[in-house]
């Protein structure tokens, strides 16, 4: 048995080919805010960061990554699933809007989520990472 459990994410690491595009997709599309902080490591380096709710997305870019770092970095093997309290539907509508390709027939889809059933819209970002 486990001797202690995990609450809850803090935060995830993105590597990506450009951190401008990243920062882009993410605060126009899907309303993220763009964080430039020191690491209390290195504190004359910048590091950007993409805040939502109570969590953030780190990001590194491809081939200047910050230690530690997971074994096999790549830019695109994310897959990630985000949760909104606006209707699938008119996320749906905006990301045709931004002409954004929407995967799985273009249409909104039924999946099981971390809490059960979820209605879900998939793109992709500029890296290739899937967005649900």
């Amino acid at each position: 048995m486990a001797k202690f459990t995990i609450k809850s994410v803090d935060h995830l690491v993105l590597t990506v080919r450009s951190i401008p595009e990243t920062v882009a997709f993410y605060t126009t599309h899907l309303g993220m805010r763009h964080e430039v902080f020191a690491s209390p490591a290195s504190p004359s380096v910048q590091r950007h960061a993409l805040l939502f709710g109570s969590q953030k997305i780190n990001l590194h870019q491809s081939g200047k990554e910050f230690e530690p770092k997971a074994q096999s970095v790549m830019p695109g093997s994310g897959d990630l699933c985000f949760l909104t309290d606006q209707n699938v539907e008119h996320v749906l509508d905006a990301f045709k809007e931004a002409r954004i390709e929407v995967l799985e027939g273009g249409k909104v889809v039924d999946r099981t989520g971390a809490v059960g059933k979820i209605r879900s819209v998939y793109v992709r970002d500029p890296d290739g990472n899937l967005i649900e």
